[in-house]
């Protein structure tokens, strides 16, 4: 592909259409990319993009997220209609965990087991939006982009079509679902963290496991189930030739409106329970945990110090120390930091500064980043990376990979395919093993019953 690259927006009203609906709908289209307020707060819009101007192959071939950088460059804006919602076309991707801490020290780890790449990402001017509290749906179609894709005429009869039509079914079967590091082994590797903690080499690291399983059925349907079974406002789906990470995050690691930048650490965790007393009574010890504040503390401390390097000066706050929010299958703790970048700092350094999220690596960042890698043993893949978007204005929204399965075919049958999936927790000095251990299952409660479902 060469030439200039354009988005020159024109918009066409839907009605009420779920982009997640729509995600089986139109299958037959490059790369979708999902990011879907299912449930939980916020929940205002959601985005299905799809048959992206650009592929992995236009950019360099070391990922990085500089490289994303200068491929969001090769987009400019024209004049065009105003359009709904937070993404004015840019773009979209998502971003593994072992791209390491950006502008440090690379993290030498193992492979990820199943190969996954560093980076998946592409520039979308064609998408639906929809504004989850009006219950509106717009169509966004790129207008002559400039990379020899059908006309606008053409493209707009398809979709609506497609829509029209009757989603494309696909039944789902899970098989044995196998822990690769068993209950004594994580254990044992939390006594070790400790260790680690009680030498003053960290203060707190993020330790995970992971499961995998064979799963008949195509990405799309898997989806729509966790989707049924784990709602939650920073969901994900983003399909690649090979493989697609289908995601139920609950967590904001970065959130751009021009002005202000905004990350939301998650830290502290109590299993649901169907009784309403008792399921209070859960949420009122974590609020009073202090082992979960401390650890929360920390981890705000750092995204403080993280989001300091590229702020004005003093312009760094914390809101809603802490916050308690309730999922389908877990309570969490949480707190807000916002800060007022410099104005020489863009998106893609704020991302850079945050990334990979202070929750799911630990203090100091880099030191925990490479106790994790000694202690699990190979890369994480996406698990703990992040999905999300730049856009032509510059804004930007990104989740952290959590409570996130990642699919790929069988290589010896295409129409099959293995899911894979991991779970963690925060280890400080306080931490018990064996209640860390049930931590992360509780965690694990939601993907292990959109297996079983």
């Amino acid at each position: 592909m060469s030439g200039r690259l354009r988005f020159r927006p024109r918009v066409f009203e839907l009605g009420d259409v779920e982009p997640a609906a729509a995600l089986a709908q139109l299958t037959t289209h490059a790369r979708p990319v999902l990011l879907d307020s299912a449930r939980g707060e916020p929940s205002r819009f959601s985005l299905l993009a799809f048959d992206p101007l650009a592929t992995e192959a236009d950019a360099p071939h070391t990922p990085s997220i500089g490289a994303l950088r200068a491929l969001h460059a090769r987009l400019e804006a024209a004049d065009g209609d105003d359009v709904p919602g937070p993404f004015h076309g840019g773009l979209l991707g998502a971003l593994a965990y072992d791209l390491g801490a950006a502008g440090e020290r690379a993290v030498e780890v193992a492979p990820e087991p199943w190969g996954a790449p560093l980076a998946v990402a592409g520039l979308y001017v064609d998408f639906l939006v929809r504004d989850e509290h009006a219950r509106r749906t717009w169509l966004v179609l790129g207008d002559e982009p400039g990379d020899g894709r059908a006309s606008l005429a053409s493209r707009h009869e398809r979709i609506l079509a497609e829509l029209a039509a009757a989603p494309l079914e696909s039944a789902c079967e899970a098989g044995e679902l196998v822990r690769w590091t068993g209950p004594a082994e994580h254990r044992a590797r939390i006594e070790r963290c400790r260790e680690f903690i009680a030498q003053g080499d960290i203060y707190q690291a993020n330790l995970a496991h992971r499961f995998t399983c064979v799963a008949d059925g195509a990405p799309h349907a898997w989806y729509a189930r966790l989707r049924r079974v784990n709602p939650a406002p920073y969901m994900a789906f983003l399909e690649w030739p090979g493989g697609a990470l289908l995601s139920a995050s609950p967590e904001l690691l970065l959130e751009f409106d021009g002005e202000l930048a905004r990350t939301r650490p998650i830290k502290g965790t109590a299993p649901r329970a169907a009784e309403a007393e008792l399921d209070a009574a859960r949420a009122r010890a974590l609020l009073a945990s202090e082992k979960d504040r401390a650890e929360l503390a920390m981890i705000v401390d750092l995204e403080r110090n993280d989001l300091a390097r590229v702020c004005e000066p003093r312009g760094v706050w914390v809101e809603g120390f802490p916050t308690l929010a309730s999922y389908a299958h877990v309570h969490h703790l949480m707190a807000d930091v916002v800060g007022r970048p410099r104005v020489d700092v863009d998106a893609f350094t704020l991302l850079e500064a945050l990334f990979p999220g202070g929750s799911i690596t630990g203090a100091p960042k880099l030191r925990a980043m490479q106790r994790i890698a000694e202690l699990e043993g190979h890369g994480r893949g996406f698990f703990c990376g992040s999905s999300g978007f730049v856009d032509l204005r510059g804004r930007a929204a990104w989740n952290i990979l959590i409570r996130t399965l990642v699919w790929r075919p069988t290589p010896a049958d295409s129409r099959a395919g293995e899911l894979s999936f991991r779970v963690g927790g925060g280890i400080t000095w306080a931490s018990d093993a064996a209640a860390e251990e049930r931590e992360t299952l509780d965690k694990a409660r939601g993907l292990i019953e959109t297996l079983r479902a």
